[in-house]
């Protein structure tokens, strides 16, 4: 038995169960049967195919990272032939071919800790590979503190030398100084051997404090921060103090003993001063740590009112003002002001800000105009190179009801990232998204762990809602109704000002017809004409729908923001609405031959059964192909087109219908059909496939004598 290297449970190996996807493991088996799944392992780039990258484990097991892993287009992949890199490996198939995922952590300092994965079992790594000291005395300084002390051995029988004053113990920064060797932890720390400083080092009250923002300018220097530490990553070399004053955050390395935690007294939260040296490394800053203690009292509060005054004058957005004159924007100034306040406080607070979305051309606009306000921001307010990833996510949700799944997910992640990496909870923002009552579950979910919530719309959001988050921007019931990305944009602007003319072309991209003429204009004037805007977005819908659970990042900036000189933002959109005008027709030839027309009360039925003549697994969706055939097919007013499948039933009609209230008069009429208005927004109606025909009925008759009774 021994102990885990992290938390130190015993194990029967160096890392426990839990901790498995925490360290990086090198792999020196010769089988792809002797990997285990859902590690992360070091590998060599061996080159590229249309399909993806391969990448060698091992002189002798290759695995491939499917370019629908990444998390940006294969294209802009910077690794080269014999480069280091880190993927996980998701599956080891029957026929020896393994399958890896991209991962977002590229460094070892992401890891808190490097392992040997040997068919024998899995080791520690020497210290001595990595050009360390003896190899004996690196297993001895990775060995689990919590093993008991080894028996002392006899000392020799020889002459007693004469007593001497004892020498007194070094400082941290001394003993650092006298090291023989150099410590290299991942990428985040190397804590190099130095000759001792002639000069005698200075008393930690009279270092001079600096402020994070300007420590480009002090690499060298011994200095002093005061601040928050917003969390603590221990590594199998320093543990990594990550540091907030009131401008930005830094990293700060700790070193007491490879794979020691270092200041185990001072917790995430904690106020403090840290003094140590500002080195650069990997060109990222980094302030090798010399003393860090806990500040109480006065001193404490003095901090603490100061990055107080700092955070309520950052989080104040510059300005709140409509990208265009538009009477129903500029009524949501109020709540355009909280929400914007909100996202700046979150990053400002190094609280991770997570964007839930709809999987549609409007809800992908949405998340990608907040994305774009944001990224600058949390860049500006950490140091480290990869803090875009750790400190902002966007999440495409499959429908715009956010439920008890998607819920699940977010809080098992985030108490993971608490548990693994000591993050905050998340700021959540919805978009296009979360608006009904439906999405009222998985809100309380989020409630119970305090996560604060936004929620972003172009219509009504229902009262419960309301009641249910702390922050909502919509019109009102009686208020004409816009995309959701028309206000996600001037959200956007608001929260960051500097990016607010790469926004003013996507209220426009997000219309399927009857844009506002002051977003047409807007467009125009940014050198999106209607047609451009219009591959735009057919390129966003058909981009939208496949691998819908991800967020595509690059793929989406190029089709949105990359349309100047240089850019291939617009071909790329030209190529790909090519492709959705291609398979949307295919479907909807289809789909016209397939409709069975019906009238009720005056009013005309077009019926399709998307069972028997759509593709389920081809685009375009439902939703999309039945809101474009209502828009052909759609003649004056009364008329209603009505999607079926196997158990659920979807609404487009002229007149405005209570699709609540329809559900309600079909779940009387069909008894046994467990009807329910599952997407209100989305016009969708389940019920058991054993009662389709029934509910069908209902519903004609239904929608028929509201329709009849409105005229």
């Amino acid at each position: 038995m021994g102990n885990c290297i992290i938390c130190g449970t015993a194990t029967d190996g160096p890392i426990c169960d839990t901790h498995q996807e925490d360290v990086v493991f090198e792999f020196e088996g010769n089988s792809p049967s002797q990997l285990t799944e859902d590690r992360f392992y070091e590998g060599t780039v061996d080159g590229y195919a249309d399909f993806g990258v391969f990448v060698d484990l091992s002189n002798s097991v290759t695995g491939l990272l499917h370019r629908s892993k990444l998390d940006r287009r294969l294209e802009s992949l910077d690794w080269e032939p014999g480069d280091s890199v880190f993927v996980q490996v998701t599956n080891v198939r029957d026929n020896g071919d393994v399958d890896l995922g991209w991962s977002i952590r590229q460094s070892d300092r992401d890891f808190r800790g490097r392992l040997i994965d040997a068919p024998e079992g899995d080791s520690l790594v020497d210290e001595d590979d990595e050009g360390n000291a003896d190899p004996a005395d690196a297993q001895s300084a990775r060995a689990p503190t919590s093993d008991p002390d080894p028996e002392p051995e006899p000392e020799p029988d020889l002459e007693p030398e004469p007593e001497s004053e004892p020498e007194p113990a070094p400082t941290p920064g001394q003993a650092r100084a006298q090291a023989e060797t150099e410590v290299e932890e991942d990428d985040e720390s190397d804590i190099a051997a130095e000759e001792p400083d002639p000069e005698p080092e200075p008393e930690t009250a009279d270092i001079e404090r600096a402020v994070v923002v300007d420590l480009r300018e002090r690499v060298g220097d011994t200095i002093a921060i005061e601040g928050e530490v917003v969390s603590v990553r221990q590594t199998s070399g320093p543990t990594v103090f990550e540091l907030r004053d009131e401008t930005a955050v830094v990293d700060c390395a700790a070193f007491e003993e490879a794979g020691v935690r270092a200041y185990p007294d001072i917790e995430t939260g904690d106020t403090v001063r840290l003094t140590g040296e500002v080195r650069v490394r990997r060109d990222e800053l980094q302030v090798e740590t010399e003393e860090l203690v806990a500040l109480a009292g006065e001193e404490r509060d003095a901090v603490e009112e100061r990055m107080a005054a700092a955070l309520d004058e950052e989080a104040e957005p510059e300005r709140v003002e409509p990208l265009a004159e538009d009477p129903v924007v500029e009524g949501l100034d109020d709540d355009l002001g909280e929400a914007a306040t909100a996202i700046r406080r979150a990053v400002a607070e190094s609280r991770p800000v997570v964007i839930r979305h709809a999987a549609t051309t409007d809800g992908y606009v949405a998340g990608a105009a907040i994305e774009r306000a944001v990224l600058p921001l949390v860049a500006e307010e950490h140091a480290a190179s990869d803090a875009s990833y750790h400190y902002f996510d966007r999440r495409p949700l499959e429908g715009a009801v956010y439920d008890m799944d998607d819920a699940t997910k977010d809080v098992t992640g985030m108490l993971g990232d608490r548990e693994r990496h000591d993050e905050k909870f998340p700021l959540f923002v919805f978009a296009a998204a979360g608006g009904t009552r439906e999405s009222l579950d998985g809100f309380d979910l989020l409630d119970v762990y305090d996560a604060e919530r936004v929620v972003v719309d172009g219509q009504a959001v229902d009262d419960e809602i309301r009641d249910a988050v702390e922050t909502t921007v919509a019109p009102d019931a009686d208020t004409a109704e816009r995309s959701a990305a028309t206000v996600a944009a001037t959200l956007a602007a608001s929260v960051n000002d500097a990016i607010r003319d790469d926004l003013t072309h996507l209220p426009a991209v997000s219309y399927w017809d009857d844009a506002p003429a002051a977003y047409v204009e807007l467009a125009a004037d940014a050198g999106v004409d209607a047609g451009t805007a219009a591959q735009l977005r057919q390129a966003v819908a058909l981009e939208a729908y496949y691998q819908s659970y991800e967020d595509k990042r690059e793929l989406i900036i190029d089709l949105l923001f990359e349309r100047g000189e240089g850019g291939d933002g617009v071909g790329l959109a030209e190529e790909v609405a090519e492709q959705f005008e291609t398979k949307l027709e295919a479907e909807m030839d289809t789909a016209l031959a397939n409709i069975e027309r019906r009238e009720a009360a005056g009013v005309n039925f077009a019926v399709l059964d998307t069972d028997s003549y759509t593709h389920r697994f081809d685009f375009p969706p439902k939703r999309l192909l039945l809101d474009e055939l209502h828009r052909r097919e759609a003649e004056g007013e009364r008329f209603v087109t009505i999607g079926i499948a196997k158990d659920e039933l979807f609404l487009r009609a002229t007149e405005e219908l209570d699709l609540r209230a329809i559900a309600e008069e079909v779940a009387g009429e069909a008894k046994h059909a467990g009807v329910a208005a599952r997407g209100a927004r989305e016009g969708k109606i389940e019920f058991l496939s054993g009662e389709r025909d029934a509910v069908l009925k209902a519903v004609i008759k239904a929608v028929a004598d509201r329709v009849a009774a409105a005229a």
